[in-house]
């Protein structure tokens, strides 16, 4: 059976750097740091009092109040970052058959918020109201809703699920999705990720590991992957939406094309919880697993959009997966992490790192790994690799290859290139 070609027919985000596909990359080019003090919930008696927050968001912008009130904010976020993807793939039913749309999303963690409000409340009024629970709450906190809402809202009746690998559930999305137009199951699938879990449960659980940075004195520079005085990760929110097209019905439509979706990557660490196998081995699996799905060598890679944490651990043995793989290539590559300006979007990361490469691919240009203050033990980490440290670099981007790794050690790659006929 001969595989169809998919492409990217549309892009929308949500992010901490920006609400929009323009703003977000002009500021990811320009090295703007999302970081500042938490608004969403009193942070003050937290170790970590800072995230990486969606700013401005206003949901009346994309859906009127009543329906709002019946999502969580992850899935308010999915909603509007997927109606810039869908409006800027131009899907109509005019144009396409809706039967064969689809909506696969990537989310780690899902309605926290709302979970945490209604459990606050039942303890709260237990004694005196008994078990009462808002009628949405099942489905505003459920994981898989926001997939839902999305093809409620348009009329896709293609597949229609969500993934959860914890902070690879959104490339693991886009790899499904690619999988379901190139087997011919689907002419569009609109895929990527969300999350919003910067409340009290999200923020304090991550403290409770030592996973997130305390560095609250400074926040727009404690995400600083590859330096030596890392800390832990930022946490981020938002949304990042891709529309994916099989080739054939994008042409015939007159759909733009970004880029054409190359191949895809898993693998699993069977190593920790929620450390990755010091030495890499997952990392190194997952990325050659890509390679060989896209017939592509080491050597046609041009910029890989790292995982890149800002993890004391993490980082170390994702360089050393590099090194592996891509041997005498590693040093004629860009590597960066633009976790150093959005924060870590947990669930949405593969979604809005793969909207990087898309762009990176399409516009000749490397964002860069910002917040790089000091090298690390040179055991640990080689500088002689182009980390793209502190600001863009124009340069010729044949592919891009994304990493995300996830806690239970789930492990997923997606790679990108140019479009040519």
């Amino acid at each position: 059976m001969e595989l169809k070609r998919v492409v990217v027919t549309g892009l929308g985000a949500l992010t901490p750097v920006g609400n929009t596909v323009p703003e977000f990359w002009d500021n990811i080019i320009n090295g703007v740091s999302g970081a500042g003090p938490i608004t969403h919930f009193d942070a003050s008696k937290f170790k970590t009092q800072f995230a990486c927050e969606v700013k401005n968001f206003n949901v009346t912008d994309y859906i009127d109040r009543k329906e709002a009130r019946k999502m969580d904010l992850y899935t308010q976020y999915a909603v509007a970052a997927a109606k810039e993807a869908v409006a800027d793939a131009a899907i109509d039913v005019e144009k396409v058959d809706f039967n064969k749309v689809g909506v696969i999303l990537g989310v780690g963690i899902g309605g926290i918020r709302t979970f945490e409000e209604e459990v606050g409340s039942y303890e709260q009024t237990k004694d005196t109201l008994g078990p009462k629970f808002n009628p949405f709450f099942i489905p505003k906190m459920i994981a898989d809703i926001a997939s839902g809402q999305i093809s409620i809202m348009y009329g896709f009746h293609g597949p229609n699920f969500t993934t959860t690998s914890a902070c690879a559930s959104a490339s693991n999305a886009i790899a499904d999705a690619f999988n379901y137009i190139r087997l011919g199951k689907a002419n569009v699938i609109v895929t990527g990720g969300a999350e919003a879990a910067i409340f009290p449960a999200g923020v304090g659980g991550f403290n409770s590991m030592h996973a997130l940075s305390t560095r609250n004195d400074d926040p727009t520079h404690a995400s600083r992957p590859f330096s030596a005085s890392r800390d832990g990760f930022v946490m981020g929110e938002g949304s990042g939406i891709l529309v994916l097209e099989e080739l054939e019905h994008a042409k015939a439509r007159g759909a733009k094309i970004y880029a054409e979706l190359a191949g895809i990557g898993a693998s699993a660490d069977a190593h920790h919880l929620t450390a990755s196998h010091p030495e890499g081995l997952g990392a190194k699996l997952v990325m050659m697993n890509a390679l060989e799905d896209a017939g592509m060598q080491p050597e046609d890679i041009d910029y890989i959009n790292v995982h890149g944490t800002s993890t004391p651990v993490g980082d170390i043995s994702e360089v050393k997966a590099i090194k592996e793989v891509f041997g005498e290539h590693a040093y004629k590559l860009n590597i960066s992490s633009t976790k150093s300006m959005t924060g870590h979007l947990l669930g949405a990361t593969g979604g809005v790192e793969a909207i990087v490469s898309v762009l990176s691919v399409k516009n000749d240009i490397v964002p860069p790994t910002i917040n790089h203050k000091e090298d690390d033990n040179d055991e640990n980490i080689d500088y002689n690799l182009n980390f793209t440290f502190n600001s863009a670099q124009k340069r010729t981007v044949r592919a891009a290859l994304s990493n995300t790794f996830g806690f239970g050690g789930h492990n997923a790659c997606v790679i990108v290139k140019k479009y040519t006929e």
